[in-house]
């Protein structure tokens, strides 16, 4: 029976490095859909906002120097929107 054990506590070392493998490549993926969602769901605000003040300066609530300093003071910082 001694000698068995040795052979099981190295397949279960097997089985928890793959699960290792298995969920660090799970986290890395959903952690770059999770990505891609965040800064498209923001890209899609963005454009709105920018869509609203134009309504709004196409109806005559706000001045057209007023729009243009709302467009200006809301450009994306950073590489991405």
């Amino acid at each position: 029976m001694l000698e068995t054990l040795p052979g099981l506590v190295t397949l279960a070392n097997d089985d928890i490095a793959k699960m290792g493998i298995v969920g660090g490549l799970s986290l890395a993926t959903i952690s770059v859909v999770g990505g891609l969602i965040f800064r498209t769901v923001r890209a899609r605000a963005f454009e709105a906002s920018r869509r609203e003040i134009a309504a709004y300066v196409a109806e005559g609530s706000i001045s057209a120097d007023d729009g243009a300093k709302l467009l200006a003071a809301g450009q994306p910082l950073g590489r991405g929107r």
